[in-house]
């Protein structure tokens, strides 16, 4: 992972010129967006099959935990030290339990007195908040590609092209087990993958009026919801195993 993108993109550094339409740059994000799009797309076609998807919810759920440990908080503890990074992302995960528990029901599946059986959908509840999730994390993407262009160049690139492809993935084959329709789950899919290239046509104009602390609560609010989906994807098809196995 490319450490200091954050730093670099809270300072807003207006002094930069605006990238031209016909820089690099801006070709690199339109080709790693469609990347991910066509990747998000071929995730939510793929596990429509039921065979497929039993084996690749969990892994998914794993990958976007790896992403908001091994991507969103190496971002924040390169602005804010990594024990504060923890605590922020510590926050975001809070911030989304207190509204599972308490507004919104997130993870349904969890709870007791949910309906296993009779329920259609596998991840029921997860759709909103990972959307929600995914597509900050996208915007992000696209907003530190652009931002970080001048200073990391080549390096920021590839960093964030290896990561796109598993988590359009990830988020996809999770989106298509919590959706009914194999078509909401791919046009959701590729609509949060969209927020890359949103992302960074808006770094130029907004950067030098936010604040870091308004990087931290959005990105804190992401990863956050990244972990506790991502947990709760691997627990529940654990929870479905144990129940299947006999008993001696």
């Amino acid at each position: 992972m490319v450490s200091g993108v954050l730093n670099y993109t809270i300072r807003g550094d207006a002094g930069l010129e605006p990238l031209a339409a016909s820089s690099p740059f801006v070709t690199i994000l339109l080709l790693l967006t469609v990347l991910a799009v066509a990747t998000a797309i071929a995730g939510a076609w793929v596990t429509s099959l039921p065979a497929v998807s039993r084996r690749v919810v969990p892994f998914s759920g794993a990958v976007l935990v790896l992403i908001a440990l091994g991507w969103i908080w190496p971002e924040l503890a390169a602005s804010f030290g990594w024990p504060e990074a923890a605590a922020i992302l510590a926050a975001g995960i809070a911030v989304v339990w207190v509204i599972d528990r308490y507004l919104y029901p997130v993870c349904p599946t969890c709870a007791h007195t949910h309906d296993h059986e009779g329920c259609s959908t596998r991840l029921h509840g997860f759709a909103s908040p990972l959307v929600f999730a995914v597509a900050v994390h996208s915007l992000f993407d696209g907003w530190a590609l652009v931002a970080g262009s001048a200073a990391l160049g080549r390096a920021l690139t590839i960093a964030v092209a290896v990561h796109k492809i598993p988590e359009a993935l990830a988020a996809s084959v999770i989106l298509r087990a919590a959706l009914r329709s194999r078509r909401a789950a791919i046009a959701w899919a590729a609509a949060t993958q969209m927020m890359m290239l949103v992302g960074g046509l808006l770094e130029r104009a907004a950067a030098p009026r936010l604040s870091p602390s308004w990087f931290a609560g959005v990105l804190a609010l992401a990863g956050g919801t990244f972990l506790y989906l991502g947990a709760h994807a691997m627990h529940g098809e654990w929870k479905r195993r144990t129940a299947a196995q006999p008993t001696t």
